[in-house]
């Protein structure tokens, strides 16, 4: 069992790493994420991202897929607070996940082309029909923008171009 215990500590050191170097798209959804979830209406309080899990980031053609999940975790604060940033959060409280896919496109400011978020406790987005679910989201998502790219790229982005700004 010794040659086993060595892939998973690498795999651990990696997971630290990911969140210390976030690219900017993933950052952007881990902020989209959590508006998402404060927008919703049961949602009395302030969380904030605790850790952000298996973030997968491919690019192709026609732009840019990012994946993660985001943990969250309750503060005691309301969710309009002011000042967040001094939120305490309260460890013994309700920790939900966040799953998010995101299609980028490929301009300078990259624009959302297709988005999928599910949140909910993580034992919940672990059972087998919501997890099928968000995973054929997810795919759908990461389509987003290819086929529309091999018809009508060339004379959209000429047109496009030709516009003054």
């Amino acid at each position: 069992t010794a040659g086993m215990r060595f892939p998973l500590a690498l795999c651990l050191g990696l997971v630290a790493l990911a969140t210390a170097s976030q690219s900017p798209l993933q950052r952007r959804v881990v902020k989209e994420v959590l508006e998402y979830f404060h927008s919703r209406s049961n949602v009395q309080f302030f969380f904030k991202e605790q850790a952000v899990e298996g973030a997968v980031e491919r690019e192709d053609p026609s732009g840019t897929f990012v994946q993660l999940r985001v943990n969250l975790v309750q503060t005691a604060c309301g969710k309009r607070a002011p000042r967040r940033q001094n939120c305490r959060t309260l460890e013994n409280r309700r920790k939900p996940t966040c799953l998010a896919c995101y299609k980028f496109d490929s301009s300078d400011v990259p624009k959302v082309l297709d988005k999928y978020q599910n949140c909910g406790p993580s034992h919940h987005l672990a059972v087998k029909e919501i997890k099928h679910r968000d995973e054929a989201e997810c795919r759908a998502v990461e389509e987003a923008g290819k086929s529309v790219d091999v018809l009508y790229l060339p004379g959209m982005y000429a047109f496009s171009k030709g516009l003054p700004a």
